[in-house]
């Protein structure tokens, strides 16, 4: 026998979005055709990236919980997010929602560095190394001391997404990134890993694994690995089958 309580069935994700107008490419965490699988989404009305980056984004917390409490309603089963430096709302949001909550790219920190061997560090590429401190870092379960990288200061795309351009020239960005994580790789002799804070960042993940030679974990590989906790691939199997 099924059972209901939800408005729409087959979409276990739900995606908390920043209110912005610039254009989303396909990678981008907004872009629905980056995803292999159906995610819900909603707007935050009044979070724009300059005020959850540049400022307090403690101080958004209830409106990302209404969004979020609008799509656990709509069906969703776990909710994420499109900055990771809402990683200071996490345990706010998680509790008031009662889903598991993957607010931050920067979560995978820990993860990434309980792959390395002995002497390598993870490092995080992000689009303000102004304003990602410490506090961050550890509310996404991260070293307060991770090496951290930016892009702003290189050209166009620090600039233009927190500036919210209604035009951005992708291929300038794509070369913001090369930089940036390069500037981190010979910052840190030590690095084995980079994890990419920014959501916007998943179409160049691949072109920065080829610059530095490292593995790179992107918004699009944790929402991924969230999405198979939350709907694990079902194997259609016989009963008598001799694998089992």
């Amino acid at each position: 026998m099924e059972h209901g309580g939800k408005t729409v069935y087959g979409a276990a994700v739900g995606i908390l979005m920043l209110e912005t107008q610039f254009p989303r490419i396909h990678g981008d965490m907004g872009n629905a055709l980056s995803w292999d699988f159906p995610v819900h989404y909603r707007v935050v009305r009044g979070a724009t990236p300059d005020l959850v980056v540049r400022h307090d984004p403690t101080a958004l917390v209830d409106l990302f919980i209404e969004a979020g409490r609008d799509l656990v309603a709509m069906g969703c089963d776990g909710i994420t997010t499109n900055c990771g430096f809402l990683a200071l709302i996490l345990d706010q949001v998680k509790q008031a929602l009662g889903v598991p909550v993957a607010t931050s790219s920067l979560m995978q920190v820990p993860m990434a560095q309980a792959l390395l061997p002995q002497g390598k560090r993870v490092g995080v590429l992000t689009i303000s190394k102004q304003t990602l401190t410490p506090a961050h870092l550890v509310a996404a379960g991260a070293p307060g001391d991770t090496p951290v990288g930016g892009t702003d200061g290189l050209g166009c795309f620090s600039r233009d997404i927190l500036g919210d351009a209604l035009q951005i020239d992708f291929e300038a960005c794509r070369l913001d990134m090369i930089d940036g994580a390069r500037a981190l790789q010979a910052e840190t002799p030590d690095l084995g890993a980079i994890v990419l804070e920014c959501t916007y960042r998943g179409p160049y993940a691949r072109d920065i694994r080829r610059a530095t030679g490292l593995p790179v974990f992107s918004i699009h590989s944790f929402v991924t690995w969230f999405q198979a906790g939350l709907m694990p691939r079902r194997f259609d199997v016989e009963l008598d089958d001799p694998r089992w």
